[in-house]
C-alpha cells in the first residue's frame, strides 16, 4: 500500500468515528481535519468532498461486513448452521456498523446518488451471499427450494423488515440472539403444524 493509500485509510478510519458520533449531516470537513491532525486543504488532496469521505467510510464497513459474513459462512459444514450464522452475524454487524446502517436506512441520505449506488451494491451482494448458502444446502439435500433467486430475495427482504424492531430494542446481546434464533426457526420450519 502506497503512502497516499495509507493516508486515505487513516482519514477514513478517523472519519468513521466522527460520522458515527455526529452523523453525516452534522459532520464537517473541519471535524475530520481536526481528528486526523491535517489541514482541511490537505483532506481535499485525498477526497473531493465530505460525501466522498463518507462513501469510503461506508465501503470500508461493507468490506468488514463481507469478511465477517464469509467467516460466519465458513464456520460450519452444516447448511442450517451456515444460514443461522449468516443471519446472526449480519444482524449484529448492521447494529454495530453505524455508518453503514445510516447509509442503508437514512431518508436524508437517500437523496445522494452515491448512497443509492451503495444500497443497490450492498443488496445485490447480500442476496448473492444468501443464495450461495442456500445452494450449498440444496447440494447437501438439506434445503428444498423451488426458486433460489426468490428465496434469497425473500430472506434479505425479511431481514430488512425486522431490522427496525430488532435494532430499536434495548435487549441485551443474549436476548437479541434469542429473538433472532426464534425468527430463524420460523424461516426454517414455517408456521404450519406438522
Amino acid at each position: 500500500m502506497g503512502q497516499r493509500e495509507q493516508m486515505r485509510e487513516q482519514i477514513v478510519k478517523e472519519a468513521s468515528a466522527i460520522f458515527s458520533h455526529f452523523g453525516f449531516r452534522k459532520t464537517t470537513m473541519d471535524d475530520i481535519a481536526r481528528a486526523t491532525n491535517k489541514g482541511k486543504s490537505s483532506l481535499y488532496y485525498y477526497f473531493n468532498s465530505k460525501e466522498e469521505v463518507f462513501e469510503a467510510v461506508v465501503e470500508r464497513e461493507i468490506a468488514h461486513l463481507r469478511k465477517r459474513l464469509r467467516l460466519a459462512i465458513n464456520s460450519s459444514e452444516d447448511p442450517k448452521e451456515k444460514l443461522k450464522n449468516s443471519v446472526l452475524n449480519r444482524m449484529q454487524a448492521i447494529q454495530e456498523l453505524e455508518n453503514l446502517s445510516a447509509a442503508l436506512k437514512s431518508d436524508y441520505l437517500q437523496n445522494f446518488g452515491f448512497i443509492k449506488k451503495i444500497r443497490r451494491k450492498y443488496e445485490i451482494n447480500e442476496i448473492e451471499m444468501f443464495k450461495e448458502v442456500l445452494e450449498y444446502g440444496i447440494r447437501r439435500n438439506y434445503f428444498q427450494i423451488q426458486d433460489l433467486d426468490l428465496a434469497s430475495v425473500a430472506i434479505v427482504t425479511a431481514l430488512k423488515g425486522m431490522e427496525p424492531q430488532l435494532m430499536s430494542s434495548e435487549d441485551n446481546k443474549v436476548e437479541f440472539e434469542e429473538r433472532l434464533i426464534s425468527i430463524i426457526n420460523v424461516l426454517f420450519y414455517g408456521i404450519v403444524k406438522r
